[in-house]
């Protein structure tokens, strides 16, 4: 069965590469939607790709997978911490989620600690640089192969 996948870049994203590399690394946004999209690809599946600073953005193209995506991989950036906008968005498309940040959020300033939506993703990856992100897809990949298994 192929898989529809939709990912999710949020606030200062787009800059990885160029900000803060001793953070967030050297590894662009486009070396990260390569890989990505070419191991969707080796099992079969469809990745949809979003990126934007602005919440609004984010919040419509949730609204707008509801129904036409079966899982999400996000890394809000900021908006992590600030968005119950969406946070609900994520809870209305009630789809098996993984939200990935390169750092470890919960080592770093007190207000990264808390991610608004932790308690409404499957799973969370947190701290290990880029392979983390390609982990937390690898992951959320084999929980919904297993999943349409069933």
């Amino acid at each position: 069965m192929s898989l529809r996948l939709l990912v999710i870049h949020g606030a200062n994203l787009d800059l990885l590469g160029k900000r803060e590399p001793h953070i967030y690394g050297t590894t662009t946004l486009d070396e990260i939607r390569q890989a990505l999209e070419a191991s969707a690809a080796d099992r079969g599946h469809g990745v949809s790709w979003v990126v934007s600073n602005h919440e609004g953005d984010l919040v419509d193209a949730l609204g707008q997978a509801m129904g036409k995506v079966d899982g999400i991989l996000i890394n809000p950036g900021a908006f992590t911490h600030t968005s119950v906008a969406l946070r609900d968005a994520l809870l209305a498309v009630s789809v098996p989620t993984v939200e990935v940040h390169l750092s470890n959020i919960h080592a770093r300033e007190e207000f990264r600690r808390n991610s608004l939506i932790a308690d409404v993703v499957t799973g969370q990856v947190s701290g290990f640089g880029v392979d983390g992100v390609y982990r937390g897809f690898e992951m959320l990949m084999d929980h919904l192969e297993r999943s349409t298994a069933d």
